[in-house]
Protein backbone atom coordinates (compact mmCIF):
# COMPACT_ATOMS: atom_id res chain seq x y z
CA UNK A 1 0.00 0.00 0.00
CA UNK A 2 2.91 2.38 0.68
CA UNK A 3 4.47 1.55 -2.52
CA UNK A 4 1.60 2.37 -4.37
CA UNK A 5 1.45 5.98 -2.68
CA UNK A 6 4.96 6.33 -3.36
CA UNK A 7 4.57 5.83 -7.18
CA UNK A 8 1.73 8.22 -7.18
CA UNK A 9 3.47 10.64 -5.53
CA UNK A 10 6.83 10.55 -7.58
CA UNK A 11 4.52 10.54 -11.08
CA UNK A 12 6.18 13.43 -12.86
CA UNK A 13 2.57 15.18 -13.20
CA UNK A 14 2.50 15.34 -9.54
CA UNK A 15 6.03 16.78 -9.28
CA UNK A 16 5.37 19.14 -11.78
CA UNK A 17 1.90 20.20 -10.23
CA UNK A 18 3.36 20.94 -7.19
CA UNK A 19 6.33 23.06 -8.61
CA UNK A 20 4.19 25.01 -10.30
CA UNK A 21 2.07 25.84 -6.80
CA UNK A 22 5.11 26.55 -4.95
CA UNK A 23 6.03 29.00 -7.67
CA UNK A 24 1.97 30.26 -7.99
CA UNK A 25 2.31 31.44 -4.19
CA UNK A 26 5.99 32.73 -4.66
CA UNK A 27 4.51 35.08 -7.74
CA UNK A 28 1.25 35.87 -5.62
CA UNK A 29 3.11 36.97 -2.38
CA UNK A 30 4.90 39.70 -4.49
CA UNK A 31 2.24 40.48 -6.70
CA UNK A 32 0.15 41.25 -4.08
CA UNK A 33 3.19 43.25 -2.19
CA UNK A 34 2.81 45.22 -5.80
CA UNK A 35 -0.83 45.79 -5.62
CA UNK A 36 -1.03 46.72 -2.10
CA UNK A 37 1.73 49.32 -1.85
CA UNK A 38 1.75 50.82 -5.66
CA UNK A 39 -1.25 50.26 -6.87
CA UNK A 40 -3.41 51.36 -3.81
CA UNK A 41 -1.87 54.37 -3.14
CA UNK A 42 -2.32 55.66 -6.39
CA UNK A 43 -5.77 54.48 -6.85
CA UNK A 44 -6.16 56.23 -3.68
CA UNK A 45 -4.74 59.62 -4.73
CA UNK A 46 -7.26 59.34 -7.74
CA UNK A 47 -10.29 59.97 -5.27
CA UNK A 48 -8.28 63.14 -3.36
CA UNK A 49 -9.05 65.06 -0.61
CA UNK A 50 -8.49 62.88 2.36
CA UNK A 51 -10.63 59.98 1.21
CA UNK A 52 -9.62 56.92 2.25
CA UNK A 53 -10.00 55.52 -0.62
CA UNK A 54 -11.93 55.52 -4.01
CA UNK A 55 -15.27 54.81 -3.46
CA UNK A 56 -18.10 55.95 -1.38
CA UNK A 57 -19.55 56.15 2.39
CA UNK A 58 -23.25 54.71 2.51
CA UNK A 59 -23.65 54.15 6.15
CA UNK A 60 -22.62 56.79 8.65
CA UNK A 61 -19.35 58.31 8.53
CA UNK A 62 -15.85 56.48 9.53
CA UNK A 63 -17.76 52.81 9.40
CA UNK A 64 -15.52 50.31 7.17
CA UNK A 65 -18.10 47.97 7.37
CA UNK A 66 -20.60 50.40 5.02
CA UNK A 67 -17.58 51.65 2.72
CA UNK A 68 -17.77 50.82 -0.97
CA UNK A 69 -14.42 50.51 -1.69
CA UNK A 70 -13.97 50.28 -5.56
CA UNK A 71 -10.16 51.20 -5.30
CA UNK A 72 -9.79 47.64 -3.53
CA UNK A 73 -11.69 45.76 -6.24
CA UNK A 74 -9.73 47.65 -8.69
CA UNK A 75 -6.32 47.02 -6.93
CA UNK A 76 -7.91 42.81 -6.76
CA UNK A 77 -9.08 43.09 -10.25
CA UNK A 78 -5.08 44.65 -11.39
CA UNK A 79 -3.71 41.55 -9.41
CA UNK A 80 -5.97 38.60 -10.90
CA UNK A 81 -4.97 39.93 -14.31
CA UNK A 82 -0.65 40.59 -13.32
CA UNK A 83 -1.52 37.11 -11.57
CA UNK A 84 -2.73 35.27 -14.32
CA UNK A 85 -0.25 36.71 -16.60
CA UNK A 86 2.55 35.71 -14.73
CA UNK A 87 1.38 32.21 -14.36
CA UNK A 88 0.88 32.02 -18.30
CA UNK A 89 3.93 33.26 -19.09
CA UNK A 90 6.25 31.87 -16.42
CA UNK A 91 4.69 28.47 -16.20
CA UNK A 92 2.05 27.23 -18.66
CA UNK A 93 4.34 28.41 -21.75
CA UNK A 94 7.75 26.81 -20.73
CA UNK A 95 5.71 24.24 -19.80
CA UNK A 96 3.79 23.58 -23.56
CA UNK A 97 7.45 24.08 -24.82
CA UNK A 98 8.96 21.72 -22.40
CA UNK A 99 6.12 18.88 -23.14
CA UNK A 100 6.16 19.60 -26.89
CA UNK A 101 9.92 18.60 -27.24
CA UNK A 102 9.17 15.06 -25.61
CA UNK A 103 6.05 15.00 -27.90
CA UNK A 104 3.26 15.51 -25.89
CA UNK A 105 0.56 18.00 -26.38
CA UNK A 106 -0.89 19.88 -23.77
CA UNK A 107 -3.42 22.93 -23.09
CA UNK A 108 -4.08 21.94 -27.41
CA UNK A 109 -7.30 23.52 -29.09
CA UNK A 110 -10.16 21.93 -29.72
CA UNK A 111 -11.06 19.93 -32.69
CA UNK A 112 -13.76 21.08 -34.75
CA UNK A 113 -17.48 20.41 -33.74
CA UNK A 114 -20.65 19.69 -35.10
CA UNK A 115 -24.18 20.04 -33.49
CA UNK A 116 -26.37 17.62 -32.87
CA UNK A 117 -30.14 17.91 -35.39
CA UNK A 118 -31.63 16.43 -32.87
CA UNK A 119 -31.11 17.86 -29.35
CA UNK A 120 -29.22 20.49 -30.85
CA UNK A 121 -25.84 19.77 -29.31
CA UNK A 122 -22.78 21.44 -29.98
CA UNK A 123 -20.04 19.64 -28.42
CA UNK A 124 -19.66 16.65 -30.82
CA UNK A 125 -16.80 15.94 -32.35
CA UNK A 126 -16.51 16.43 -36.08
CA UNK A 127 -15.27 12.54 -36.69
CA UNK A 128 -18.43 11.20 -33.84
CA UNK A 129 -21.32 8.90 -36.34
CA UNK A 130 -23.64 9.41 -33.09
CA UNK A 131 -24.64 11.81 -30.55
CA UNK A 132 -23.36 11.33 -27.48
CA UNK A 133 -26.33 12.91 -25.50
CA UNK A 134 -29.29 11.74 -27.58
CA UNK A 135 -27.68 8.86 -29.60
CA UNK A 136 -29.17 10.08 -32.50
CA UNK A 137 -27.26 9.17 -35.73
CA UNK A 138 -25.26 12.33 -37.06
CA UNK A 139 -24.74 12.88 -40.85
CA UNK A 140 -21.08 11.91 -42.17
CA UNK A 141 -18.76 15.06 -41.57
CA UNK A 142 -18.09 17.09 -44.61
CA UNK A 143 -14.30 17.32 -45.54
CA UNK A 144 -13.82 21.35 -46.63
CA UNK A 145 -10.49 20.04 -48.47
CA UNK A 146 -13.11 17.92 -50.94
CA UNK A 147 -14.17 19.51 -54.23
CA UNK A 148 -18.03 18.25 -55.21
CA UNK A 149 -19.05 17.09 -58.66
Amino acid sequence: MLKGFRNFLMRGDIITIAVGLVIALAFSTLIKAFTDYVINPVVARLQGGDSVGLGWQLGEEGNDATYLDLGQFISALIYFIVFMAVIYFCIVVPYKHYQSRHGVTVFAEPGPVKTCPACLSEDLPEAAVRCRHCTVELPPAVDAGATRV
